[in-house]
């Protein structure tokens, strides 16, 4: 990917690269997800995120199933979810299927 990260947008579909891995800080008592001379804390919600990136469902889809699984507007949690991921993948950490 170039330095400006791609647009995200819920249609695609992503994964963590190779080399990216969600690892709990023993420390810090959190969740991390860990990238060659990169880290970055994750909340709860960002883990679940984190681990719905599985390269075979759309952001629209994982914003679907969230919603039906949390009983929460679909609309917010699409939109989190693009914000998040576009994150992701300003740093470098996040691969476009």
């Amino acid at each position: 990917m170039s330095e400006a990260a791609a647009a995200i947008t819920g249609s695609m579909i992503v994964k963590l690269p190779r080399g990216v891995r969600l690892r709990e800080d023993p420390v810090r008592g959190q969740m991390v997800l860990l990238a060659p001379e990169r880290a970055m804390a994750l909340d709860e919600i960002a883990v679940k995120i984190v681990e719905a990136l599985d390269g075979v469902r759309s952001l629209d889809r994982i914003a679907d199933d969230f919603a039906e699984a949390f009983q929460a507007p679909r609309d917010q949690i699409a939109t989190d979810i693009i914000a998040f991921v576009q994150e992701l993948a300003n740093r470098r950490m996040l691969e476009i299927v």
